[in-house]
């Protein structure tokens, strides 16, 4: 086992949703300098799944024409149109154009659209692409698609992003002769410690670094020896043409057997199984990437700024945990399975009720509701992520096809959550946020 691939797995899944994962944790700073103020987060969101036109078109080519798309030559340019995109935007977010007599930010939209693309894009390219080496080498690239989502927010909290203080808004009152006095606490966004510019130039960065591992993966000698299977030509691997399009058109389910039989892949799986493992995943990555993600905020700034900012960095940091567990215990157990998703769902369950009820929700004036909503962040985070690597490591065994479909299943998920939560968050503004100083609740 080869320590520098471990590393390199990690640095090259960082890259997957490393730029979308750092737009958003860096809205509080991008948002009071736009016109489109704090309808942004449901543009990104439309924008994002827009985005998916781009794991689609992969998906069919792998379906219809198995073989035909070089899927290296499409990690090289998605890798480098993010780190583009990344680095365009240290220079033109803040750019504005009048659009039917409107001020809009044109050029963040759109090169918005593009990370969204990369993004989307890799999770039917960067999985199927990890075929290529040992099976205990996805488990890493799990962890650095956690890491993505970690070292953004490290790097906003190193920045401030968000960070309010209370300042007391004194006000004395004489209109009568007694007098009176208001106590009033304000809300103040401390101003950041660099600038959203210099945040977008370190995402560049961590695109290019990705780009680097991506190279390395490829021609490295000491990846080559990594490889399940094939020879190799001055340390890099050689496979042929034909042996490749073989991989690629074996099918994830033989339609042609009957339905009781195993079919999937290897043959270990029924249809009945391939499809609770395909609900599952759909289920947890709609929970993840988008129901919960959309409500955080309203789940926990009523029981303060803290806690919000320990829920949301707790939650980071639990994603590439589960990754680094299941490198060490991947139980494959479909039993168990079932049951972390039903932990999850109902630790799932208690943050969207804690968000319905917000500003007021239970235990609001009590610590121990800070303590329980950030427990419950942990727990939601820990069980899915787990759950989802799992997911990933029996498709990976059952062959190429099966993980494309796995990354398929994936954005098909956070679509329908999306399209679920859209509606409720931002159209009919069904959550309420509690004020960070001032919510009072009985």
């Amino acid at each position: 086992m080869s320590l520098l691939t471990h590393l390199l797995a990690v640095l090259f899944g960082m890259g997957s949703w490393v730029s979308i994962n750092g737009l958003w944790v860096e809205l509080p700073l991008i948002v009071p300098q736009i016109p489109e103020g704090w309808y942004l987060p449901s543009y990104l969101s439309i924008l994002i799944q827009m985005a998916n036109v781009g794991p689609l078109f992969v998906t069919l080519m792998h379906r219809f024409r198995p073989g035909a798309l070089n899927e290296t030559a499409v990690i090289y340019v998605i890798i480098v149109l993010g780190t583009v995109a990344s680095f365009l935007l240290g220079f033109f977010w803040k750019e504005t154009v009048v659009v039917a007599g409107v001020s809009r930010s044109v050029a963040l939209l759109v090169l918005t659209f593009f990370l969204a693309t990369v993004d989307c894009t890799s999770s039917v390219t960067f999985l199927p692409f990890m075929m290529r080496l040992k099976p205990q080498y996805l488990t890493t690239y799990y962890i650095g698609e956690g890491v993505s989502g970690l070292l953004p927010a490290l790097v906003a909290l190193v920045q401030g992003v968000g960070v309010v203080h209370c300042l007391n808004n004194t006000q004395s009152l004489n209109h009568s002769l007694n007098g009176s006095v208001t106590f009033d606490l304000q809300a103040q966004y401390q101003p950041a410690n660099f600038s959203a510019e210099v945040f977008f130039f370190f995402l560049s960065a961590m695109m290019l670094v990705s780009l680097g591992a991506f190279l390395l993966l490829n021609y490295h000698p000491a990846v080559a020896r990594e490889h399940p299977t094939g020879r190799y030509t001055n340390g890099v691997k050689e496979k042929s043409q034909k042996n490749r399009k073989l991989v690629e058109q074996k099918p994830m389910m033989d339609p042609y057997k009957p339905p009781n039989q195993n079919s999937f892949g290897t043959g270990a799986y029924s249809w009945m199984q391939v499809l609770y493992i395909f609900v599952i995943l759909a289920w947890a990555n709609a929970l993840t990437n988008v129901v919960l993600p959309s409500v955080q905020s309203y789940s926990c700034m009523p029981y303060g700024n803290k806690v919000y900012h320990l829920s949301a960095t707790m939650a980071a940091v639990s994603n590439p945990l589960a990754c680094f567990i299941a490198m060490f215990l991947p139980i494959r157990s479909l039993l168990l399975m079932a049951a972390l998703t039903v932990v999850g769902t109902g630790a799932g369950a208690y943050i969207m009720g804690t968000a319905v009820l917000s500003p007021c929700p239970l235990l609001v004036n009590d610590t121990s509701g800070g303590v329980i909503i950030v427990l419950a962040w942990i727990v939601f985070i820990l069980t899915l992520s787990y759950v989802k690597v799992i997911i990933g490591v029996i498709l990976r065994d059952e062959g190429h096809s099966a993980l494309v479909w796995c990354g398929a299943v994936v954005q098909l998920g956070s679509l329908l959550g999306a399209v679920t939560m859209f509606p409720l968050v931002s159209v009919y503004s069904f959550f309420s946020s509690g004020d960070p100083c001032n919510t009072k609740c009985p």
